[in-house]
């Protein structure tokens, strides 16, 4: 973390962004295989938005007999991480992945290969309409990475925000025992031994996808979330870029501002050999054809 002075969100603060749903989602009749998919940097990407991504999680608490859904988002970190691995996040991995358009770099590329203007579908936006729905359902949701100190903090804004939804638990295992694999054996049986329905895994880019793909069938959750920062959002610790910044595409920038000596190696080294990965993309999805 920073040691800079942390900004705090209030959990309201969340909520005006999203388009809360008043009762349990009904099926969409389809799943993440009828989706449409566009690689980007080297990896799949999921064409969607923010309505379908929220049904297709809720279908997912609902299928506990298919392999768990697993989400991740799409950016220049992710790029960076993956582009070059053999980590499987296609359809044959041991969970189904849903891959989110997260960066604005990957949004505008996307646009281009399609025509289309897909929307950015951040964890921290999508995070309180994803809770709504999940409050409607009666769903446990659990947390698994930040700090121990944050636990009372993220119950209580469950509590406020989504009286609904149970609060599953809070796992803070060490980077030792992250690395062990009966140390991420023992955390998946704990997981659940709760009952969590949806898993907020905030472990950082690469571990948090990785750990999911290893883990996430043991836990039990039907849906799995590798939302990174999600942790300290919902605790209050640190504040999301104003709509502005985000609509520039420029939240980077706001979030290097608050982070300098955790984000600088990420954003200014790691990201422009990304960002012409992402460019030198050529895919095009099913149904359609790139735009010139």
């Amino acid at each position: 973390m920073s040691r800079h002075t942390p900004i705090v969100l209030p959990v309201t603060a969340l909520r005006p962004r999203l388009s809360p749903v008043p009762a349990p989602p009904r099926p969409l009749g389809g799943g993440v295989s009828d989706i449409p998919v566009i690689t980007i940097g080297g990896g799949p990407v999921h064409l969607v938005d923010d309505r379908q991504a929220r049904r297709l999680i809720m279908d997912a608490t609902h299928a506990p007999d298919l392999p768990p859904l697993a989400v991740c988002s799409i950016n220049l970190d992710h790029v960076h991480h993956f582009a070059r691995a053999t980590d499987d996040f296609g359809p044959d991995a041991p969970v189904r992945w849903l891959n989110l358009i997260d960066g604005a770099p990957i949004a505008r590329q996307a646009e281009r290969l399609t025509g289309i203007a897909y929307p950015r579908l951040a964890g921290s936006d999508l995070i309180g309409g994803i809770l709504t729905d999940a409050a409607a359902a009666g769903l446990s949701v659990g947390v698994l990475g930040g700090s121990s100190e944050v636990t009372r903090a993220l119950r209580e804004a469950l509590a406020a925000g989504w009286p609904g939804a149970r609060f599953g638990g809070h796992w803070t295992p060490s980077r030792e025992a992250l690395s062990d694999r009966a140390g991420c054996a023992a955390v998946a049986g704990e997981i659940r031994a709760q009952g969590v329905d949806i898993l907020l895994v905030c472990l950082g880019k690469p571990r948090q996808e990785r750990w999911i793909a290893q883990n996430g069938p043991q836990t039990g959750a039907t849906a799995l979330l590798a939302f990174g920062a999600v942790v300290d959002f919902l605790a209050g610790r640190v504040s999301r870029a104003p709509r502005w910044v985000s609509q520039a595409g420029v939240e980077w920038m706001w979030r290097l501002m608050l982070e300098p000596r955790r984000l600088a190696r990420r954003y200014l080294v790691q990201g422009p050999p990304a960002y012409v990965a992402v460019r030198r993309s050529h895919s095009s999805p099913r149904g359609h054809e790139p735009s010139t």
